[in-house]
């Protein structure tokens, strides 16, 4: 078995799980000459019969090149996830074998069976800590356009986030439209005039306001944001990076943003605006709105019978206390 004949790509972020089923055809593509012509077989491993499952993964009479792809492994039943990893340990001649899985349900355990059969991981996973996704959206625009090979202020990728909002595949479009009306001259400008009319209510807009201090135009924006669909775990983890930032920001001192911005690992402009956020925050404050953010964390994922509920107790709670 060739090393990029077994891949695992674990995670639930589509966009990613595309991109990287499009990496592995065109290298498959590019090393067998087979071009257009190379057969890809996608199924479903968690709907998919034994039987269906064991013609897919057997030897082809001619070990032409091509790609199958199973996804949804994590619902596969027994018989399907044993014939999957017997498959893994040694995948046909020609034959580059794709497993996607989400890292839980009820074939769980074959995760570790395709790593101990070598695969190929590719990471297809959202951050699940609170917080952590935003700076991860973040990381996300940023590398869109490096990827450009355009050099964009780290305010304007900020900009770009709170006026299209998280979802990924959304932003990769941005990011590529923009490049292409603007010849790569990306500045906040530019933003407002191809968003301008387009910016919804975001995470950043209620978080913004909650950690200001602002009781009625966080809830309000918070209202807005829930009517618009914009999922819990998102208004969540804003929440959450506001007050985890204040909270680092505040505890480090007085200071100028540049010489800190290293330290912290964040930049400038961000440190600049929370020390100013930060005044308004007393220590014990600031320690309650932690405990307050990383209850909402597991309230938004199943902890609590309404999240709407527990969504506005914490905006209105954090905000009170930054009031």
């Amino acid at each position: 078995m060739s090393d990029s004949s077994l891949h695992l790509l674990l995670g639930d972020e589509e966009l990613l799980i595309d991109r990287a089923i499009a990496k592995i055809v065109a290298d498959v593509r590019a090393r067998s000459g087979a071009g257009t012509d190379l057969p890809v077989s996608r199924l479903r491993a968690g709907d998919a019969a034994p039987p269906e499952l064991a013609e897919l993964l057997s030897p082809s009479l001619f070990a032409e090149d091509r790609v199958v792809v199973l996804e949804s492994a994590g619902e596969a039943g027994k018989d399907a996830a044993a014939l999957i990893l017997d498959a893994a340990a040694d995948v046909p001649s020609g034959v580059a074998l794709v497993v996607v899985h989400n890292g839980g349900g009820r074939a769980k355990a074959m995760v570790g069976g395709l790593r101990s059969c070598g695969a190929v991981e590719h990471d297809c996973a959202a951050p699940a800590k609170a917080g952590d996704r935003v700076a991860w959206v973040r990381a996300f625009v940023h590398k869109e356009f490096q990827a450009a090979d355009v050099r964009v202020a780290s305010d304007v990728e900020q900009l770009v986030i709170e006026s299209v909002g998280s979802d990924l595949r959304e932003l990769a479009a941005a990011c590529s439209q923009l490049v292409a009306d603007t010849g790569g001259k990306i500045d906040a400008a530019a933003v407002r005039r191809y968003y301008s009319g387009k910016a919804e209510i975001t995470g950043f807009d209620v978080a913004e306001k909650a950690v200001a201090g602002d009781v009625a135009g966080a809830l309000e924006a918070l209202r807005w944001a829930m009517h618009r669909g914009v999922a819990h775990v998102l208004l969540a983890d804003a929440l959450a990076d506001a007050v985890h930032t204040i909270a680092r920001v505040g505890s480090a001192g007085r200071g100028d943003p540049f010489s800190m911005a290293s330290g912290l690992g964040m930049p400038p402009w961000k440190v600049k605006k929370a020390q100013a956020q930060a005044r308004a925050w007393a220590p014990a404050s600031i320690g309650t709105a932690l405990g307050v953010v990383a209850a909402l964390n597991a309230d938004v994922k199943g902890a609590a019978a309404d999240p709407d509920y527990a969504l506005e107790h914490a905006v209105r709670t954090v905000a009170e206390l930054a009031g």
